[in-house]
């Protein structure tokens, strides 16, 4: 390990140092007589792989060019993107305008090699690449970077429909001109480029949607998608508009079983007929989700070239999402406390051969039945303005963003139970079957009329009114200078630039109890009843649903607060401002074999700072409520290099060395804290964040084998990469930390001893790192390749095996994956994607399948904050046929489809440590999708 870290280290000093060196030592390589140079074989072959590459380029830029459409082009339009690039990319590229080749965005990213998705409410919504945590890649939409409606960076890809989209690149080694480049990767989707189009083009499309878990209480299981998308040239083609809008309304229908955690061993004789040691859950729920999700978005693209040296590109970008659902809940607390009804006791208990509680009988039992309500709306608005402009043989560019991000969210809980006179119940539990965990009631919980709002075991219920907004404005300016012709045969020119970003983040969440009126403990008035829910499932039987925020309105009351001690720490403010310079050499030489790549640095200065409120108890009442802030500045130099060597005109080695910086979370990095002092001993202590927290920092090396074949598509690829973490985050607690602030005029209580300046403070804290790597194999390949008879057919494949010596231990990971070190999180060591199609005479089908080990996911919990879970890995398949009518059919221009997501219903599992501890498992149904495109 040290021998590989000095090696790195070597390396990545030489390119960052030597970069002048490095370029000159390579020249005399070609200082060859003129006759010699002009006439080998070797210049010929460069020169053949440049055409081809130039032409491959094009041809990935130019997508509405071509004439043949379908899945069949996008793939060699991707293939293209990666054969052409100068550093190691994965590659999306539309079918068509208005079509990428999945449901959604993030579905298309995942198929990728060493990429995968993490599933929100049945959809792929986060994205790791290379088996980091989203929180290692960055997002861009056209080479500009994003801001998000979650309470970090990464990117909700949900948010931007796929219909507005042309393709995506995913790159895997960063070049020094790459602004806002990720550790693990980036991720750069693109819209559409009017002038790279020859000619008008429009496309309508509009499909049907119907999920198969139905439909219940007030939601429908239909949906719909509509998209229309336009793009035309005007004076003389100096002159190009493209604009799109995309519509969906998505249907929310979910199943889930839910145990509580920690599971936690039980002492002898603390629940009667439960061995002592026992691995035992405290509480079990079963729920069925119902709602929509609606989102509109709008792309707009004014390209303007009004002579060879000015070209002016406007972007703008809109989307705005409402999510509305309900989830009724049958839940029962199986631990000591019962509401004061008396024990709860325990017979016939299953205990496996892992001391885990699998089942049994639990009496004395007082269930509730809950309504919970979430309303969220997400709204995303992107401007960019680039100018590009040639003086001379001088390339400049000046590229002007903004893009600003809105959430805004209402979550209410209401909480019935069987009254008037209090009805225990007797639960027949069994947590073994591979499905759902069954919870089987002795009582019927079916009529409304019988469950009373009433101040339960858990409150009358509990609200939150979480808000987030995030704003990012940012100021490009580059050039591209030609070299002299000294060293032009190796580096034909140089990029240097500047980026200024300036992004503030804020976060607010008003929460607070919601009690039952002055009428007291009531039913509920049918007019507020949906009707009843089959939790069948799981054993418990129908159980009504009600219109939540219409119960709170007439029955409750609700006064959300950011006051109350518990709840000051949970708002704050951001702030960022970074400052990025760079220089890049472009190479395109012979060093025996033709060579392209380029090799540079990136100087980025980061000014980092957080504002937040403390709650400080040991003050007189009306000064408890103190604002804090804190932040830090930084310098990270970045070298970089990616070689690519042309082996023959369709087989190439890439090799790439870099210094990567991923920023810290934003959660981690706010100033909030919870803080106290200790009366016994006047020691002060807290936990929170940390605004001066240093990034993740990486050293990377890469090596990629490609073997292409013909402007077919296809390829074989394999692909190592070697990542050294110098520094990694952990949750960490020092005992020297600086409280003189705090402590300030503390008057400790009588016979209390005066408060200490320092104590301890749990946050975010930089610390070791450690190694990560992976191996990637993938194809594309037509199978008329192999025989003329197979003309038509095609698989994609690609299989990545991820390992890290990295392991965490955080005090806030013990209640969900155990107490012990644990894997990074978002790492699946093995990921699987394959892809068969079929596509001709207008004829389409493929099936897709999406394969990820266990991982370790990132959920928010009932706080809001972030939760670390095991994952069971999953399997995803998917499927589509289409027609498309060609030239000789009156309906030309007409393409119907038929897709299915999900075929097998596969569902969502978490547990605590080993999988005979279950706390999750959840079905969100299959979808199914019907629907046509017009392209005139």
């Amino acid at each position: 390990m040290i021998f590989k870290r000095n090696v790195l280290a070597l390396a990545l000093a030489s390119v960052g140092f030597c970069a002048t060196s490095a370029v000159y030592a390579a020249a005399p390589q070609n200082d060859q007589p003129a006759s010699s140079q002009d006439t080998s074989q070797t210049a010929k072959d460069a020169q053949a792989v440049k055409d081809a590459k130039a032409k491959k380029k094009q041809e990935a830029t130019q997508l509405g060019v071509v004439t043949v459409s379908g899945f069949a082009q996008s793939v060699q339009n991707a293939t293209a993107v990666k054969q052409s690039s100068d550093e190691i990319v994965e590659a999306i590229s539309a079918e068509d305008i208005g079509k990428l080749p999945d449901v959604s965005i993030a579905e298309s990213i995942a198929r990728l090699p060493g990429v995968s998705a993490q599933r929100v409410a049945g959809r792929a919504q986060v994205i790791s690449v290379r088996g980091l945590s989203p929180d290692f890649a960055t997002t861009l939409l056209n080479g500009r970077e994003m801001v998000s409606t979650g309470d970090n960076r990464s990117v909700e890809f949900d948010q931007y429909p796929s219909e507005l989209m042309s393709g995506v690149t995913v790159y895997k080694t960063p070049n020094a001109s790459l602004i806002g480049q990720g550790l693990s990767g980036t991720l750069d989707m693109h819209t559409v480029r009017p002038l790279d189009y020859h000619e008008d083009v429009a496309v309508v499309g509009v499909r049907g949607q119907h999920n198969s878990l139905g439909s219940a209480a007030n939601a429908s299981a239909n949906g719909n998608r509509f998209n229309a998308s336009y793009i035309g040239q005007f004076l003389d083609r100096t002159l190009g508009i493209a604009v799109g809008y995309a519509h969906s309304l998505t249907p929310t229908q979910e199943n889930q079983v839910g145990l509580y955690e920690p599971w936690e061993q039980v002492g002898a004789g603390w629940r009667p007929g439960v061995p002592a040691g026992t691995f035992y859950s405290e509480g079990i729920k079963a729920l069925r989700r119902t709602g929509y999700t609606k989102r509109d978005g709008v792309m707009a693209t004014v390209e303007w070239r009004p002579s060879d040296q000015w070209t002016s590109t406007l972007d703008l970008f809109h989307t705005k999402a409402t999510q509305k659902d309900t989830a009724n809940q049958f839940e029962v607390n199986l631990g000591d406390y019962n509401g004061g009804y008396g024990h709860i006791n325990v017979t016939n208990p299953v205990i496996n051969g892992n001391g885990t509680f699998t089942g049994g009988t639990a009496a004395n039992l007082y269930p509730l039945v809950r309504g919970m309500y979430d309303s969220r709306h997400d709204t995303i608005n992107a401007a960019g303005w680039k100018n590009e402009f040639t003086a001379g043989q001088v390339s400049i560019v000046a590229d002007l963003s903004y893009s600003k991000a809105k959430r805004r969210e209402l979550e209410l809980e209401t909480n019935t139970q069987l009254e008037p006179v209090p009805q225990l119940d007797t639960l027949n539990l069994n947590y073994s079957s591979s499905n759902f965990s069954q919870l089987s009631p002795g009582l019927d919980y079916s009529d409304p009329s019988k469950l009373y709002l009433r101040n339960t075991i858990y409150g009358s219920g509990y609200g939150k009114v979480p808000r987030v907004s995030d704003e990012l404005k940012s100021a490009k300016l580059g050039a591209i200078v030609p070299m002299p012709d000294s060293i032009s045969s190796v580096v034909p020119n140089v990029e240097i630039g500047v980026n200024y970003a300036d992004r503030e983040k804020n976060k607010q969440q008003p929460e607070g109890n919601i009690n039952v009126g002055a009428q007291g403990d009531t039913t509920i008035a049918p007019d507020l009843q949906y009707g009843l829910v089959d939790l069948g499932f799981a054993g418990v039987g129908r159980i009504p649903s009600w219109y939540v925020p219409g119960v709170v309105a007439r029955y409750m009351t609700f006064q959300p607060s950011s006051d109350a001690s518990y709840l000051v720490s949970k708002a704050w403010a951001l702030s960022e401002k970074i400052t990025t310079a760079y220089a890049m050499g472009n190479i395109d030489t012979t060093w025996g074999v033709p060579v392209r790549g380029n090799i540079g640095v990136q100087l980025q200065h980061a000014d980092q700072s957080s504002s937040a409120n403390l709650f400080n108890g040991t003050q007189p009442v009306g000064s408890q409520i103190q604002a804090i802030s804190s932040g830090k500045a930084y310098t990270d130099v970045l070298p970089s290099l990616n070689l690519a060597f042309s082996l023959t005109e369709e087989q190439m080695l890439r090799v790439a060395l870099a210094k990567q910086v991923a920023r810290p979370r934003m959660d981690d990095m706010r100033a909030s804290m919870d803080f106290g002092v200790d009366s016994a001993t006047g020691k002060p202590g807290a936990s929170g964040g940390n605004p001066k927290l240093d990034p993740w920092r990486a050293n990377a090396f890469d090596l990629s084998w490609e073997k292409y074949f013909g402007d077919s598509g296809g390829y074989v690829a394999a692909a190592f990469f070697y990542k050294e973490l110098t520094s990694y985050i952990y949750t960490q607690t020092s005992d020297n930390y600086d409280f003189s602030a705090q402590v300030a005029g503390y008057t400790p209580p009588p016979g209390s001893p005066p408060a200490l300046k320092t104590g301890t403070y749990s946050s975010p804290m930089n610390g070791k790192g450690g190694s990560l790597r992976g191996l990637e194999l993938s194809t594309s390949l037509p199978l008329k390749l192999l025989t003329p008879v197979l003309d038509g057919f095609g698989i994609l494949a690609s299989a990545s095996f991820n390992d890290s010596s990295i392991k965490i231990l955080a005090p806030e990971n013990a209640t969900s994956v155990g107490n012990g070190p644990i894997n990074l999180p978002g790492l699946s060591k093995r990921v699987y994607n394959l892809t068969a199609y079929y596509e001709k005479n207008g004829f389409d089908a493929r099936i897709s399948e999406r394969k990820r080990s266990d991982f370790i996911g990132e959920i928010g919990n009932f706080d809001g904050a972030r939760t670390l879970r095991y994952v069971v890995g999953e399997n995803i398949f998917d499927a589509q046929v289409g027609y498309t009518f060609g030239p000789a059919s009156s309906l030309h221009g007409l393409s119907v489809q038929l897709q299915a997501s999900n075929l097998t219903n596969a569902p969502y599992r978490t547990y605590a440590g080993t999988k005979d501890r279950p706390l999750e498992y959840i079905e969100w149904g299959r979808t199914y999708l019907l629907g046509a495109t017009y392209k005139f």
